[in-house]
């Protein structure tokens, strides 16, 4: 089975974020970055592990530029078996799903996977415009993956239970918490994904229609305040006058 695994870089979860050209503009002095853990954790592990009980091929593609290629190295290390880099600055999410799914479409592979979200972006969107663009099934918001033959039996957690989905291959599927456990990269791994395959391809022609205008940072804590318990009366006013929640 040939397996596609999209992988996006996000910041660590421990950076202090911040912006410049009139909050216009990320701030990546000092940034650190780390493959986004839903497409690590849940849609990388989980192909290696269907490679691992019945073979195939698993390969990881990024749409990025060169500094890119360390946070590949990395996903090369957790046991990928080859990776793809398409040469372009993502920064619209229709323009990244249209380079992954021009290079999927020729290379026919039988599963594609992804996270089900970037931490820093929260889109939730290109696994679904890259189903879209291929004309493929797409499963979102996966929690657990079998296979049996050429058919895929999906959960997804839905309001008040599970959902249990079969389709046949080839499909699209965006991975959730509970799809698999992070693994950590071992000393062998991390040797060998410095000689693995990384194929840099340009990008397809395609337009950019959204840019970022403008950035915010959430609000801070506020202090808190404290109600004697001698006094519900007080806290229940504020309840209602500050916080508005009743």
């Amino acid at each position: 089975m040939k397996i596609l695994v999209c992988i996006s870089k996000s910041p660590d979860t421990t950076t202090k974020i911040a912006f410049k050209e009139n909050n216009a503009q990320f701030d990546e002095n000092n940034v650190q970055y780390i493959v986004n853990p839903y497409d690590e954790w849940y849609a990388l592990v989980r192909a290696l592990e269907l490679k691992e009980a019945g073979g195939g091929n698993v390969t990881i593609i990024n749409v990025g530029l060169a500094e890119n290629d360390a946070i590949i190295r990395k996903a090369l290390a957790i046991g990928a078996d080859d990776a793809v880099r398409i040469d372009a600055d993502p920064s619209d999410a229709l323009y990244v799903a249209e380079q992954i799914a021009a290079y999927a479409k020729a290379q026919n592979f039988d599963l594609i996977l992804a996270g089900k979200e970037t931490i820093n972006y929260n889109g939730s969107a290109i696994g679904g415009m890259i189903s879209e663009l291929l004309g493929l099934p797409y499963i979102s918001l996966a929690t657990k993956l079998t296979m049996a033959g050429n058919t895929a039996t999906i959960e997804q957690d839905i309001d008040g239970g599970t959902q249990v989905v079969e389709c046949d291959l080839p499909l699209v599927i965006s991975a959730a918490k509970g799809m698999a456990e992070q693994r950590i990269p071992n000393m062998r791994g991390i040797m060998a994904a410095r000689t693995k395959p990384l194929t840099v391809v340009s990008a397809v022609d395609s337009a950019k229609l959204t840019a970022v205008k403008l950035y915010t940072l959430a609000a801070g804590r506020t202090e808190c305040k404290y109600i004697d318990a001698s006094t519900p009366e007080k806290l229940i006013e504020l309840l209602h006058t500050e916080a508005k929640v009743i």
